[in-house]
């Protein structure tokens, strides 16, 4: 079981490097500004090493899901929380289906909704708190994963979609981590 909780380090290294090493690959791409998808879109020099990174991660996710599922179990925890932060494997949908396919956008709709994990655990782990120590890492996790939502408003930071798009990823990426490491004590 602890061997499937170390996969919530791997996951968010595999994701970020993937991200990183196909953004300097395409040299001029820029992270603050562009979407995440478009480091896979049909026809880059990036698209088959992006696919094969979130392919990857979200395979990986699946296994680390597992361990934090057996986890639950032996604690009596409530597993909706890990239900909702197994939504993260929906990015297998636009990694196989790049940019710009039609099904690049509609593969991935739950995804967005692992920001509701941190925010469940508030409610149905907080009798656990104590043991589980979790309750700051979990609103400041939920509290960036709800900055990705600036994408919805063009307006605001109108010249940084991908900055906004990756709140999303960074407030996952902390709250993975610290549930692989909060889990392993």
């Amino acid at each position: 079981m602890k061997s499937l909780l170390y996969l919530g380090f791997v996951v968010p290294i595999i994701f970020w490097s993937t991200t990183f090493i196909c953004g300097l690959m395409l040299g001029d791409y820029n992270h603050l500004k562009w979407l995440v998808s478009e480091l896979g879109a049909l026809g880059t020099p990036t698209q088959h090493l992006f696919t094969i990174g979130l392919v990857l991660s979200a395979v990986l996710n699946v296994f680390f899901i597992i361990g934090l599922w057996k986890y639950c179990r032996k604690l009596e925890l409530s597993i909706l929380p890990i239900l909702f932060l197994s939504l993260y494997s929906f990015i297998i949908g636009p990694a196989i289906f790049p940019m710009p396919l039609k099904l690049h956008s509609i593969a991935g709709l739950p995804f967005p909704f692992l920001m509701l994990s941190p925010l469940i655990a508030l409610f149905v782990w907080r009798k656990k708190e104590e043991l589980l120590k979790f309750r700051t890492v979990a609103i400041i996790s939920f509290g960036i994963m709800m900055l990705g939502f600036l994408t919805f408003f063009p307006d605001i930071i109108n010249e940084y979609f991908g900055l906004k798009q990756r709140f999303l990823y960074a407030g996952w990426t902390i709250w993975s981590v610290f549930l692989a490491f909060r889990f392993q004590i």
